[in-house]
């Protein structure tokens, strides 16, 4: 287990919640956030996040969605020990569930209580840095949740289709430059696909997508207005300040 000298406890949200986290490896950051705020939910709907880590985007998505079931799905032994404790630390351990487990392992995911086609949403951030392609970090942690093989965002999304109602939503946050590779794997299982680009300031170009799609769904397509992360003077923007730290959900989450 990670010692206790190796973690520090967060805030985010504005302070609205805490997290326990690795001081090493992969840190909370803006992305969880953003899936947080670009995922709709309805109270008493179930909802999974694959690939959760300490838990940081589900238990956002549940803090502001009273009375939403979560599951969050994580490989790792150690996350999952530290997801559980963020629930705990939250007062959120009631309604979100923890299950160890490897996000495209149907038959563990099951015996956790999650049977295909029993979900409402689905919220995924997975690891979008080809590990064969790409230099990767060196740290066990920050390579498992950043680098995964080329055909894993498939695997993920094809778990995600077999967990998901029909009409379930998926949600997830991408490379933007990944998009092509995004609308075809979601194109077998999914449509009336939601496309939301995030660029750090103006001028500059997106360096992530947020998309949404329905399992089932149509043709439809919809460009959302991109979200500008700064100002020219550095400054966060107000649309990204209500997102990252005051919980306010993004024009794609459609409930």
């Amino acid at each position: 287990m990670i010692a206790e000298s190796e973690i520090s406890e967060d805030a985010i949200l504005g302070g609205a919640l805490r997290v326990r986290q690795p001081l090493r490896g992969h840190r909370v950051g803006h992305d969880a956030i953003l899936l947080a705020a670009a995922t709709g939910a309805r109270t008493g709907e179930q909802a999974v996040e694959l690939g959760a880590g300490v838990g940081a985007a589900g238990l956002a998505l549940a803090a502001r969605i009273n009375g939403l079931r979560m599951t969050l799905v994580e490989i790792d032994e150690e996350l999952c020990a530290l997801a559980i404790d963020n629930a705990r630390l939250n007062q959120m351990d009631d309604r979100v569930k923890v299950v160890e487990a490897d996000a495209e392992d149907m038959a563990k995911l099951a015996t956790a209580g999650l049977a295909a086609g029993g979900v409402d949403r689905v919220l995924m951030n997975p690891p979008f840095h080809d590990s064969q392609r790409q230099n990767v970090s060196p740290d066990p942690l920050r390579r498992l949740a950043h680098a995964g093989n080329p055909d894993l965002l498939a695997r993920w999304v094809d778990t995600a289709a077999k967990l998901l109602k029909p009409r379930g939503v998926l949600t997830l946050i991408w490379r933007a430059d990944g998009l092509d590779v995004v609308l075809d794997v979601l194109r077998p299982s999914f449509g009336d696909v939601a496309v939301l680009p995030v660029h750090p300031r103006g001028g500059a170009p997106a360096i992530r997508v947020l998309v949404r799609a329905v399992k089932a769904g149509g043709s439809l397509r919809i460009n959302y207005p991109a979200l500008v992360l700064n100002d020219e003077q550095g400054k966060p923007t107000a649309e990204a300040e209500a997102a990252l730290r005051s919980g306010k959900t993004l024009e794609i989450a459609e409930s």
